[in-house]
């Protein structure tokens, strides 16, 4: 153990801000970060063991003990529950012979439950060894757990291979890219480095010019102008500055950027180089979800492959500019979508967000100005220096300009990725998708909007129902508390780093409520202080996780108040519990008279 661990920590030339990849390979080769490898990595890192400690139990796919030689993660977010996640735990255990969260006394399997890993489109879905199975059922999972007991890896028991570059050598994987639209800007027609030449032959200045005048604004959910960022960070004093590409695509019903790295990987990494050449920036990092690592490989590969056509590394294009790309893996925290407790991470931290300001365009990694960006907006980036910013501008609405991939899961007949034009209605989405029955429509996953049918006729744009992608179809046939609040809540109260003690304790509270509701244990004045409780999280969490977490309950509750009326009673509240009586044994021991008022 102790030789693999270091020549690991080697690798990385015992840098303290690689830990979160140290951390991952040592988790890679001994199936888990054992107690004893900890003060090792303390020691050769020069940090102190509680620092590795933090990092360790932070993240969802470090474990103290080691996983099973097959190591299942069977996402259980609400589309997979929607699709039958149920059925297929169940027949795991089964054949197995144990529970989730358990492993088999021989070592051979574990089983675990996961967040979403970007297979909305494609439920029940599962990780085995980082290998992604999906539309799982039954009579899969028993040839599976077979080929299991068989000794055959994991990769070996692909079926067959997905569309486009999810067939490539160097991904070979099941996954399909489910594209419903090819809209103008990301998955339409790209010619590789145009968009980078046109802006090498542009003062640096004249290129953020370029995208401010665009409209474009980031693709993540928050809509924050592009432009601007890039603006704000040109103008700090402190020349050591950087690019980050936010890959870390957490937000269950999210899986657009899946296919963006799949399909269009140069065109993100050129505008990655694009906005270092906007900001004066020598590196970027490309922050990749470790549910995503079967894309890992590929990715490194055409980073090299770009260096080899010096559309990276030094001296690009004969232009004088020096800028590199390094991937940096994330492993499994769905707050690292926050970009400054992305940046956290990738300096070997937990993955905590920063107070604001100062924003990561003033003081951001390496305590330096750093640029944040989605993949989806790195690839807009690319094709507004190619074209133009008025053409750009002519796309979408007035607020909104531009096309937005949409990743379209749930109770439809064509689930996929669909980039459409800004200020599509939610009617023509469904229609589009082949949603009928429709009960709800969920907008922008759970941090989003609950929709009910007499809001389908609003528009999908930042200026009405703004969305980072999700948008989950929700059927006549479906409980929406129990199916997708409840359930939206348990991942919110999994998910929350814990920093803030509104987000640590209102989560726990809120799903405990909605847990009444569901029993049909509730009352009236319960409905009431959810609200209070889902205000006060609101208004009081520093991130956007924690501003956001009580909307499953705030936009149901408002939108949605017959579903709440059928569960609750009017009942008052009224406590049998006798207060004389519970205290009389330990009165007795004390030899005091069991009389409350003394």
């Amino acid at each position: 153990m102790k030789e693999k661990v270091i020549s690991i920590i080697k690798s990385y030339g015992r840098d303290p801000e690689r830990l979160m990849d140290i951390l991952l390979e040592v988790q890679s080769e001994l199936r888990c970060v054992p107690e004893e490898s900890v003060s090792l990595i303390a020691s050769e890192l020069g940090l102190s063991e509680a620092k590795v400690n933090e990092t360790k139990s932070f993240y969802h796919f470090f474990t103290s003990e080691p996983v099973g030689k097959y190591a299942v993660y069977l996402n259980n977010s609400a589309t997979s529950n929607m699709m039958g996640m149920a059925e297929v735990a169940d027949e795991f255990e089964k054949q197995a012979g144990i529970k989730f969260g358990e492993k088999t006394p021989d070592g051979l399997i574990s089983l675990d439950y996961t967040a979403c890993i970007g297979m909305a489109d494609q439920e029940p879905a599962a990780l085995i060894n980082w290998v992604v199975f999906t539309n799982l059922d039954r009579e899969k999972v028993k040839k599976i757990v077979a080929q299991m007991r068989e000794g055959k890896p994991a990769d070996a028991m692909i079926p067959q291979y997905g569309d486009g570059n999810n067939a490539n050598p160097l991904v070979k994987s099941m996954v399909q890219n489910n594209i419903g639209i090819e809209g103008e800007v990301c998955l339409g027609e790209y010619k590789p480095g145009e968009g980078l030449s046109k802006a090498l032959s542009m003062d640096p200045a004249k290129v953020i010019d370029e995208v401010k005048n665009s409209n474009l604004r980031g693709r993540g959910g928050a809509g924050f102008p592009t432009g601007l960022k890039w603006y704000f960070c040109s103008l700090e004093k402190e020349k050591e500055r950087y690019v980050f590409c936010n890959a870390d695509e957490g937000e269950p019903g999210t899986f657009k950027d899946r296919v963006l790295l799949t399909e269009r990987i140069q065109m993100v990494l050129e505008g990655m180089t694009i906005a270092g050449w906007a900001i004066g920036a020598k590196e970027g990092i490309l922050y990749l979800r470790h549910e995503y690592k079967y894309l890992k490989e590929f990715i490194e590969n055409t980073i090299k492959d770009l260096r080899d056509k010096n559309l990276l590394g030094e001296n690009i294009q004969g232009k004088g500019f020096d800028f590199d790309i390094r991937l940096q893996m994330g492993a499994g925290a769905y707050v690292c979508g926050e970009e400054s407790a992305l940046i956290e991470s990738a300096e070997g931290k937990r993955g905590e967000p920063r107070y604001r300001p100062p924003f990561p365009a003033q003081i951001g990694y390496r305590n330096k100005p750093t640029v944040v960006n989605n993949v989806e907006t790195f690839c807009s980036a690319v094709k507004i220096m190619e074209k133009g910013s008025e053409w750009h501008k002519k796309i979408g609405t007035e607020e909104s300009a531009g096309t937005k991939l949409l990743s379209i899961s749930g109770d439809c007949k064509k689930p996929g990725v669909y980039e459409v034009k800004w200020g599509m209605t939610l009617d023509e989405m469904l229609k589009m998708v082949g949603a009928e029955d429709t009960q709800a429509v969920q907008v922008a996953g759970p941090s989003g909007t609950c929709v009910p049918p007499s809001q389908f006729n609003r528009r999908i744009a930042i200026e009405d129902l703004p969305t980072g992608g999700s948008m989950i179809v929700v059927g006549k046939n479906r409980d929406v508390i129990r199916d997708i609040v409840l359930n939206f809540m348990e991942f919110f109260e999994e998910e929350s780093c814990g920093s803030c003690i509104t987000c640590r304790s209102i989560n726990m509270i809120l799903k405990k409520f909605v847990n009444k509701v569901v029993e049909g244990s509730a009352i009236k004045k319960d409905l009431e202080s959810m609200k209070q409780w889902g205000k006060v999280m609101t208004n009081t969490s520093r991130c956007g996780l924690g501003q956001s977490s009580a909307n499953p309950v705030l936009t149901t509750l408002a939108n949605f108040p017959q579903l709440y009326d059928e569960k609750v009673s009017d009942a008052e509240f009224q406590s049998d519990f006798d207060m004389e009586k519970a205290i009389v044994e330990s009165c007795e021991a004390v030899g005091r008279p069991p009389h409350v008022h003394e």
